[in-house]
């Protein structure tokens, strides 16, 4: 049997014609334009730590791995900061991505402009987005504009000096109630959009005011109405602004606690809830097991999640409004902590059942409308006949239906399958064939998950 899928464009369309679909997770109504470039939707976003990617730590080494990125089912390729690093102050001896010198040049660590320039364009030739890790709220203590420009460009302590945040020793902040800075600012940002990136992922969002961010992603989209806005913070806020995707910090937590025996499956439905109330159904959440941050400073998904990493990385890729994320190393199921603030590069890169793993989860997003991101995605409706630890699911979209089944235990736990998820399907991970009979008991495993998909017939 053949089965036709909406596309994104078209369930938009039939909604604002006034063909409600029947939304269980969230009560919301879809609009008939796009809230985000078209090619969002279905996006699997990698974040590149340039230093760590290759032995060599270089843009010319990474510019020869993109392929294996793009046949990985890769979309967008988010750099972390790539620009020269401060020396006053610096930490460890290559010093933090985090505390720039100069927005608009080059980190000589990983090459020159020119370097810059040919790994862009290949990456658009394989078709690969590229976003930039944009650090608006604070500068290196050495950078060009603590000497160049007015003492009120930066935040000053009781001595006059730039102040500090929370521990970095090794940044400058930025006073964002000086119009210079402002301005100053949106041209950096300008810059890199006129050399051809696709948008930003802006560190510590919550620092800069909200207003900016506001005028400047209205200015940036009357140059290319396009681009993509990540912001690193959690909150509705952040949507009103102009980003299209956010942190779900706060589930990543409970899937730690999760996984460590802390929390249960009811509590990651109550946070679901949550996040359905107070988020617009456009809303992207950025949903990972790892990133730089958690992998330096937490420990990698193995560390914290043990055995459980593997189901909590594939639910991220089915919850509703997700963008998922691999970091680097994940790919090849590295674990290991990475040293942030010196050379400390990942293995030469041989495909393993992990580089399978992901390779079957982003042809898995791609293929299913049902999964895509925001108000593309289909509807999630919580299925009946399981038990507390286990989270089970459909999400649906038109003729499209992903079966969606996790135990969240270390324990084997039953499911008594209702009639709404009854017939055959295919285990799109395992590729195994599964009949689902309603009423049949059958056990997930401990930390089993299975993620169905109906089978042509």
């Amino acid at each position: 049997m053949k089965r036709i899928f909406l596309s994104p464009i078209l369930s938009r369309a039939l909604t604002a014609l006034g063909i409600c679909l029947a939304v269980v997770f969230a009560a919301c109504t879809r609009t008939a334009a796009p809230a985000h470039a078209e090619w969002t939707y279905d996006a699997v976003l990698y974040e590149m730590n340039v230093r760590q990617f290759t032995p060599e730590g270089t843009f010319a080494a990474a510019e020869e791995r993109l392929q294996q990125l793009r046949e990985l089912g890769v979309d967008i390729v988010w750099l972390m900061p790539i620009h020269p690093i401060g020396e006053k102050g610096r930490k460890g001896s290559l010093g933090s991505y985090y505390a720039i010198r100069d927005y608009r040049d080059i980190n000589p660590e990983f090459g020159t402009m020119a370097d810059f320039d040919r790994f862009l364009a290949r990456a658009h030739e394989l078709g690969l987005r590229v976003i930039l890790d944009h650090v608006g709220n604070h500068t290196s203590p050495d950078a060009a504009w603590v000497e160049g420009q007015p003492a009120e460009w930066y935040v000053r302590d009781s001595t006059g000096a730039p102040a500090v945040q929370y521990d970095w020793t090794d940044i400058a902040k930025l006073n964002y109630a000086t119009p210079g800075v402002r301005e100053a600012m949106f041209e950096v940002l300008k810059f890199w959009i006129d050399k051809g990136v696709d948008g930003f992922r802006c560190d510590v969002a919550m620092e800069v005011p909200h207003d900016f961010w506001a005028d400047a992603f209205a200015r940036l989209r009357t140059i290319r109405p396009d681009l993509f806005f990540l912001a690193e913070a959690e909150g509705p806020q952040f949507h009103a602004d102009g980003f299209d995707a956010t942190y779900g910090w706060d589930l990543h937590h409970v899937l730690n606690d999760i996984a460590q025996g802390k929390k249960s499956a009811a509590d990651l439905r109550e946070l679901l809830a949550r996040y359905a109330e107070e988020y617009p159904a456009s809303a992207f959440r950025m949903m990972f097991t790892s990133n730089h941050d958690e992998n330096s400073w937490n420990g990698t998904e193995f560390e914290r999640m043990g055995d459980a990493a593997a189901a909590l990385a594939a639910l991220t890729y089915v919850l509703p409004q997700s963008l998922p994320l691999i970091y680097t190393g994940q790919e090849i199921g590295y674990d290991h902590r990475f040293a942030f603030f010196e050379k400390d590069p990942m293995p030469a890169w041989e495909s393993n059942e992990w580089t399978a793993f992901y390779a079957k989860l982003n042809a898995l997003r791609h293929a299913h409308p049902a999964l895509a991101s925001g108000e593309a995605g289909g509807t999630m409706s919580y299925m009946g006949g399981v038990v507390a630890d286990v989270l089970a699911f459909t999400r649906t979209l038109g003729d499209d239906r992903v079966v969606c089944l996790f135990n969240l235990s270390g324990a084997s736990q039953p499911v008594i399958p209702t009639v709404e998820v009854g017939g055959d399907y295919t285990d799109a991970l395992a590729g195994t064939p599964r009949t689902i009979v309603p009423g049949e008991e059958f056990a997930l495993g401990p930390w089993e998950y299975a993620v169905l998909v109906e089978r042509a017939i």
